[in-house]
């Protein structure tokens, strides 16, 4: 992992208290930002979360869902995980910390800010950082690709539906029109880009070898481009929410503690249900690092767009930002440390049987 990117925390915490001193030192600077809409769309985040999302549409090769059914179990566990399970144990843990657990230390009212950030990061998996964390683990990238690609056209279909009923059931008011503007500004359109991109770089390539070379060469050169757009809408974000911040500082250790339960969580069911299954370590490790990540980019723009860009909610999905990466460096570092619990490959399943019935 590039220094810059395995030092992403500490260039969010920098990104924070940046916006934290911008929002003091220049307040109308922050208000004319947050005036320029069209709509529900703040156009200045709309652009930074562009930049931060089309370099990992370009990397996204839906020809690899030609071998969905190859090794399906590492594939089931992911798509469970982050579909029938991780968006709704997100928001169990919102209503349980901020209605119950920390409702005397919150705004009265505000609850249900909190539980949107919290669902709107449940219900996006990720699908950038995956890649990152795969490799780390010596995963398989051929498998992890056709993950991020089948999550990918999952989500286009299934996201807006899954929030909107989370969100229905714990009573906060869905605009679905925001909504659905949301995915297909920040889903479909720059996932329409990314394949378009990706078919003009292969096109009259030599080889598939060749054509992916030059994507990863393409990718690579504006990929600086999403790391920006990310700091700079912290950045802005925290510049909105400084007197929150600095009026009441223990609401970021009050989201993060939910977030932390989920992901470890997470993590250990997958990872269980991977080792009960006998999956191999590097499809298994993948497998449970995805279902662990979010898709905070979208999770943030669908946050300001549903809420405002000075919300909670968007808040939430901030902070996200600030916890997701040391907690994936650490679940790396696990993963790597019990690779003996996994076959090595697919093939030590099958002759281990005989073995077994001896």
């Amino acid at each position: 992992m590039p220094v810059f990117e395995r030092f992403l925390s500490i260039w969010v915490a920098l990104a924070i208290l940046a916006g934290l001193g911008l929002g003091q030192v220049a307040p109308g600077l922050v208000g004319f930002l947050a005036g320029l809409e069209w709509g529900s769309v703040n156009l200045v985040v709309a652009i930074l979360i562009w930049f931060m999302v089309f370099p990992m549409m370009v990397g996204v090769d839906f020809s690899s869902l030609a071998r969905i059914h190859e090794r399906p179990k590492g594939l089931i566990i992911t798509l469970a995980v982050n579909w029938l399970i991780k968006p709704f144990t997100m928001a169990a843990l919102g209503v349980l910390f901020f209605e119950w657990v920390f409702a005397p230390f919150i705004e009265p009212g505000t609850a249900g800010q909190y539980i949107a950030g919290m669902i709107l990061l449940g219900a996006a998996p990720c699908t950038a950082m995956v890649f990152v964390w795969s490799h780390l683990t010596r995963g398989d990238p051929n498998y992890t690709l056709v993950q991020v690609s089948l999550n990918d056209v999952i989500m286009v279909f299934a996201f807006a539906p899954i929030v909107a009923l989370l969100l229905g059931v714990t009573d906060i008011s869905v605009p679905w029109e925001v909504l659905v503007l949301s995915v297909v500004l920040y889903v479909v359109i720059p996932l329409g880009a990314g394949v378009l991109t990706r078919l003009r770089l292969t096109r009259g390539s030599a080889s598939a070898a060749e054509g992916e070379a030059r994507v990863a060469a393409f990718t690579a050169r504006i990929k600086p481009l999403s790391i920006l757009g990310l700091l700079a809408t912290v950045v802005i974000l925290f510049g909105f929410q400084g007197e929150v911040i600095l009026d009441r500082p223990l609401v970021i250790a009050m989201i993060a503690l939910p977030l932390l339960i989920q992901s470890y969580g997470i993590f250990a069911l997958a990872y269980w249900a991977a080792r009960a299954w006998r999956v191999p370590h590097k499809v298994a490790a993948p497998c449970a690092l995805i279902g662990t990540s979010n898709f905070f980019e979208l999770a943030v723009a669908v946050a300001i767009g549903l809420f405002g860009l000075n919300s909670i909610a968007a808040l939430v999905t901030v902070v996200g930002v600030l916890v997701e990466v040391p907690v994936m460096l650490s679940l790396v570092w696990f993963a790597n440390r019990t690779t003996h619990w996994f076959p090595a490959e697919e093939s030590a399943i099958r002759t281990s049987r005989p073995r077994e019935q001896s």
